[in-house]
């Protein structure tokens, strides 16, 4: 069960790499430091303080870059696999007592998977906010995704199964947006 809790906290935090990377790599080394978490070994590093104070400048930065138009849509470009590489190593630094075949499969398949479902919606909205908007309302989603990855983060740590319950729905809502979105898109006059 120990496992199984560990696993929900990795994949949890992983999705929350889709909104912001660096919050939930802080989350993940502030709750290892503190004894709330035990990470795989090779990963003990993540809650050393040297890690903690390059996470919290990261983070600050992200942020803080995410307000300036069109720089958000340039990281954007960066943060797409990098959510996914960060979401990948999030759930394989907690999936501790799995074999490795197991461990990575899962990080990569879940974690990764989840950040990069996530951050591909974000870039979509962020792009259609862009182009409807000039940029102008891409501070107000910028605001959201930081809400999301801070409570993303605190939850998945905290409550983890409510984590990847909200973790599931979140992705099978934008999956269900995306084929609607697909479906008016293919949708063409029948000549006859």
């Amino acid at each position: 069960m120990q496992e199984t809790i560990a696993i929900f906290i990795g994949i949890g935090l992983s999705a929350t790499c889709g909104f912001r990377i660096f919050v939930p790599l802080l989350g993940l080394s502030v709750a290892n430091h503190f004894g709330y978490l035990t990470l795989s070994p090779g990963f003990s590093w993540v809650g050393t303080y040297p890690a903690m104070i390059a996470l919290t400048i990261a983070t600050v930065l992200e942020i803080a870059a995410y307000y300036i138009p069109w720089v958000d849509n340039l990281l954007d470009t960066i943060a797409t696999p990098g959510a996914v590489i960060a979401g990948t190593l999030i759930t394989a630094s907690l999936a501790a007592e799995t074999s490795p075949l197991l461990r990575w499969s899962l990080a990569l398949i879940a974690g990764g998977g989840a950040a990069g479902v996530i951050q591909s919606a974000g870039v979509f909205l962020r792009g259609t906010s862009t182009a409807a908007t000039g940029g102008v309302g891409n501070p107000l989603i910028s605001t959201g995704e930081m809400l999301a990855a801070i409570l993303g983060t605190l939850i998945s740590i905290v409550l983890p199964v409510l984590a990847v319950i909200l973790t599931a729905l979140i992705i099978i809502g934008i999956i269900r947006r995306l084929i609607r979105f697909r479906c008016s898109k293919i949708k063409t006059p029948v000549s006859l």
